[in-house]
């Protein structure tokens, strides 16, 4: 006979493991050449506790002269939970800023799928998504991004010596808020490509709960190499670069 307080653990544990996930890809980037973007497919090892639970891709593939598709898969197994997620984003890239068009994700695995679209329209100034009739109640931004693009912007941002950068979110609940990012420092780390030198750059909370850290590397024209995700202090996973190819 199942025990029912079995089955609640195992849903709690679940949830909180998929909350430790959502903003799993949103630390992948982009590979920036002057004013375009050079079509690469990159790889990654996620693990939790020093273990590999996972494995994660991500390409970016070039349109048409100044539009792109930056395309995130992932596929985590931990205990009993899973998780299997793609994130797209259709965007154009001019004077050295992304514009999001389209994005969509799709998530399955443990506890319900999930699928949630928004999407620009840049002449009406106008946000919207599958999850409502009309047009989202946000006040369009010049640099408004959605969950992937705005890691293009802190790419060049750093690469131009900023310290400290803001960018203007639309989350998939629909919520507009600022992702707020800071230079902590330079290191030399160790990975499976290697011993690679980077800029290690904060993500800043408006609590002290939740960190995250991503190392940007100069030599890979500072695509991220690493993240760290954790909370109260507490680890709750790592990405780290397996591969990387130009197309």
């Amino acid at each position: 006979m199942t025990n029912p307080f079995q089955l609640k653990a195992q849903r709690t544990q679940n949830k909180k493991i998929g909350a430790w996930l959502v903003g799993l890809s949103a630390f992948f980037s982009f590979s920036l050449f002057a004013n375009t973007l050079t079509p690469y497919h990159a790889e990654y090892q996620i693990l939790r506790k020093g273990s590999v639970q996972g494995s994660a891709t991500r390409d970016l593939s070039k349109i048409d002269e100044s539009t792109y598709q930056l395309k995130y898969q992932s596929d985590i197994k931990w205990m009993i939970f899973n998780d299997k997620r793609i994130e797209t984003s259709m965007f154009t890239f001019d004077d050295n800023r992304a514009q999001p068009i389209h994005y969509d994700m799709t998530r399955s695995g443990t506890g319900p799928d999930k699928a949630y679209t928004v999407s620009f329209d840049h002449t009406k100034k106008t946000i919207s998504s599958n999850k409502k009739e009309y047009p989202l109640d946000i006040t369009w931004q010049a640099e408004q991004q959605d969950a992937q693009t705005y890691q293009i912007q802190l790419r060049r941002d750093i690469k131009a010596g900023k310290t400290k950068v803001s960018y203007p979110i639309v989350d998939k609940k629909g919520n507009q808020r600022n992702y707020d990012f800071e230079v902590d420092g330079h290191e030399t780390i160790t990975l499976p490509i290697g011993n690679v030198k980077t800029v290690r750059v904060k993500r800043l909370y408006d609590n002290d709960k939740r960190q995250a850290t991503v190392w940007l590397a100069p030599e890979y024209d500072y695509m991220l190499v690493k993240m760290y995700k954790g909370k109260e202090g507490i680890e709750q996973f790592q990405v780290h670069m397996t591969k990387y190819d130009v197309k």
